[in-house]
């Protein structure tokens, strides 16, 4: 009885793995082949002219076109005068979802920030937005 338990335990482990590799083969595949799961709506956004000391939102939306959840790990902005927010919950595959970036124009002037995402299996992502806050 002991020896079926433990032939079952073994088995139950090797299929376990076997998913892991898999997953990880599919994302070894994505990378090595630049096919990246991950479509952008626009990584540039151009908001011509704004109101001094009035923020504005800028919202660049993914789709994951991937066979598997796709997770955002970070989004960070390029100065102290943008805030990044991203997703906390994976993105599960056809889904869509929204990286947000706040900028506070407090200086009047020309400008050109960035987000840099980094999700999960993927090449970091630059994104960037520009205009005159006046």
């Amino acid at each position: 009885m002991k020896s079926v338990k433990l032939i079952a335990l073994v088995m139950l482990g090797a299929a376990a793995m076997s998913f892991t590799t898999i997953e990880k083969t599919n994302a070894a595949y994505q990378l090595a082949n630049n096919a990246s799961p991950i479509k952008w709506k626009a990584e540039a956004v151009d908001l011509g002219e704004i109101t001094f000391n009035k923020p504005v939102t800028i919202e660049f939306e993914f789709t994951n076109t991937g066979d598997l959840p796709a997770i955002v790990i970070n989004a960070q902005a390029s100065c102290g005068c943008t805030v990044a927010n991203y997703p906390k919950e994976p993105i599960q595959p056809g889904k869509t979802a929204t990286i947000t970036a706040t900028y506070n124009a407090a200086t009047k002037g020309v400008f050109a920030k960035s987000v840099t995402v980094t999700i999960q299996n993927e090449d970091p992502k630059v994104l960037t937005f520009k205009g005159t806050v006046i």
